[in-house]
């Protein structure tokens, strides 16, 4: 997932685009596109081994400012306020529905006249 990210131009180290061989540094900041926000995240330390996901955070730094996830949030109960998520496209019956709602709207304006 990294490798396509970096192959694609998607990730910078220190405002470089990085191939996905780049080595990083302690203090590099590096900036990649993910779930529609540029997140910055700088580079506190390097392990001298591999290690696992829970530790990472021991050497890195979630430079993101707050406001772009509040964004995010806010673009999420955007698109489930417009149609739920998982119900689809509306069937044959609902687009009638819909149609008919609508003409009655027309009619009863219609009426008032």
């Amino acid at each position: 997932m990294v490798t396509e990210a970096c192959k694609k131009n998607h990730v910078t180290v220190n405002g470089i685009v990085a191939k996905p061989s780049k080595e990083v540094f302690p203090t590099d900041k590096i900036t990649f596109r993910k779930d529609q926000i540029t997140q910055t995240i700088t580079v506190l330390d390097i392990p001298e081994n591999r290690v696992g996901a829970k530790l990472v955070d021991i050497y890195r730094r979630n430079d993101t400012p707050e406001e772009v996830y509040q964004h995010l949030e806010l673009l999420k109960l955007s698109k489930e306020h417009y149609r739920k998520t998982g119900t689809g496209r509306p069937t044959k019956k609902d687009r009638r529905d819909i149609d008919d709602y609508g003409n009655e709207i027309h009619h009863d304006d219609e009426e008032n006249l």
